[in-house]
């Protein structure tokens, strides 16, 4: 018999959604024996039929957000702007497509020319992270059936039903069954997919240790494509600023949005030491106002639940294990009702926790780190093997330059927050963040590849040095 896969409201409890779990093989059979004819059709045809897809989704907004917001528990608002980030990708992967992968000819001696086109890889493998599991994964699938390739998507297994109803959608717009097909699943069916032999490619949204036990597989298959979008440890520095209010609400907006579930949040504040009281003070009595609830609660929530008990309880774990490294509760990781995920947002001064560890806390948990000056401030923002997002909020344009110019990262920011990068820039870090190879609007760069021709109309060939007089008979 075959077992189900159950998704459960994180807010409630409640079953959402439940479906059997699918089988990697099948479903890699079926995009391969169907793709080629996709990527034949003309690409003004893909593009039309994406358009359609941003239609088909336009028109069941309300529902899509309604499933996605239940499914995450976040709040109904948030999920309203990521089924318009979902709508809108479609435009921007157009213009990205024409942008980045555009034909090209150049002319040459006697007739010839060099002609540059691309092609798709084929057959694609997607992985779905939970936090938005809508927008990541389409910033994948967009611009790769744009490019002619068929997929085979696994959501995270903690929001299957938000994948699923997704891949309804592409299959109403117009894709084809057998181009984009759904595998319902969790890590077990996410590990056969990233090494089936007859996919092309993978391209990967989550944890940092996920993504470098890819990287270690697909050591061995350079001919198959592999991009990674990770994870980040990523730091805010808020230094000589007179507006405190406005760089407290940054911090905010930077550390707890989402529940402090996104990559790109901030992990660590960093301020200098003596002056941190004012600031320290907004921030928790802004975070002290900060609504926590469920999706559709009145008044709207600013932040809902983390993803499963589970996370809660090794958020609370590790918040504990600072406190007992050394760390000095500013305000409390709470926990209301231990039978659900809501935690309340927390602020912590580790200054003196020795050997901290280096870890994507992946939850409303901020780290203040006290440090003498902007050296040492670039170089705790520094200290961390990631390196997606870091922003500076404060100091003058020459400060910035030099912040700029320091810090190790693929998102670098001045007086905004250390998320809500643009879908119409290129998205990715470096070091545990990334594999160099930049999702959002470079995604075209990984979903084909280049094809450079040397062409002419006339065959024509001679030999001008290195011949002997003539040929002895």
């Amino acid at each position: 018999m075959t077992a189900d896969l159950v998704s459960f409201e994180p807010c409630t409890g409640a079953e959402l959604w439940r479906a059997p779990v699918g089988d990697a093989d099948c479903e890699v059979a079926t995009v391969r024996a169907g793709w080629a004819q996709w990527a034949a059709r003309p690409l003004t045809y893909r593009i039309e039929t994406m358009r359609r897809f941003a239609n088909v989704a336009r028109g069941k907004t309300d529902t899509f957000a309604d499933l996605l917001a239940r499914e995450t528990g976040k709040p109904l608002w948030e999920a309203r702007t990521e089924v318009e980030a979902v709508i809108n990708k479609v435009e921007i992967s157009v213009s990205s497509y024409s942008e980045r992968t555009a034909q090209r000819q150049m002319e040459g001696a006697m007739g010839a020319r060099t002609a540059l086109r691309h092609k798709p890889h084929g057959v694609l493998g997607v992985l779905g992270p939970f936090n938005f599991p809508a927008h990541l994964p389409n910033g994948h699938i967009v611009p790769a059936l744009i490019a002619g390739n068929g997929i085979v998507f696994k959501p995270s297994e903690k929001t299957p039903a938000t994948g699923a109803f997704m891949v309804s959608l592409y299959h109403e717009a117009g894709v084809p069954d057998d181009v984009i097909r759904l595998l319902v699943g969790g890590p077990d069916e996410g590990r056969a997919l990233a090494a089936h032999p007859d996919i092309d490619g993978l391209l990967f949204t989550g944890s940092a240790r996920a993504g470098m036990a890819l990287h270690r597989q697909f050591a061995e298959t350079p001919q198959k494509i592999l991009a990674l979008e990770l994870g980040g440890n990523n730091p805010i520095v808020v230094w000589d600023t007179p507006d405190i209010a406005a760089a407290a609400t940054m911090v905010i907006q930077s550390s707890y949005m989402t529940a402090g579930q996104r990559c790109t949040a901030a992990r660590r504040l960093i301020v200098r030491d003596g002056t941190e009281e004012p600031l320290v003070r907004e921030i928790a009595r802004i975070a002290e106002r900060l609504i926590v609830g469920a999706p559709h609660d009145k008044p709207a929530p600013f932040l809902g639940p983390v993803i499963d008990n589970g996370s809660a309880d090794h958020l609370q774990e590790s918040f504990l294990d600072l406190i007992l490294k050394g760390g000095r509760a500013i305000k409390h990781l709470e926990r209301p009702d231990p039978d659900k995920p809501f935690l309340s947002p927390a602020l912590i001064d580790v200054t003196d926790v020795a050997n901290r560890v280096d870890e994507e806390m992946f939850g409303p948990i901020l780290q203040l780190i006290r440090v003498p000056d902007f050296d040492a401030a670039i170089a705790e923002a520094n200290a961390t093997r990631y390196g997606l997002s870091a922003s500076l909020i404060g100091g003058a344009p020459e400060l910035y330059n030099r912040f700029w110019g320091s810090i190790r990262a693929g998102i670098v920011n001045w007086n905004r927050p250390t998320n809500g990068a643009p879908s119409n820039a290129p998205f990715g870090g470096v070091g545990l963040s990334g594999n160099h190879r930049p999702s959002a609007y470079y995604a075209a760069d990984y979903c084909a590849y280049p094809v450079v021709s040397s062409e002419t109309e006339q065959v024509r060939a001679s030999i001008g040095v290195g011949l002997k007089d003539h040929v002895p008979k």
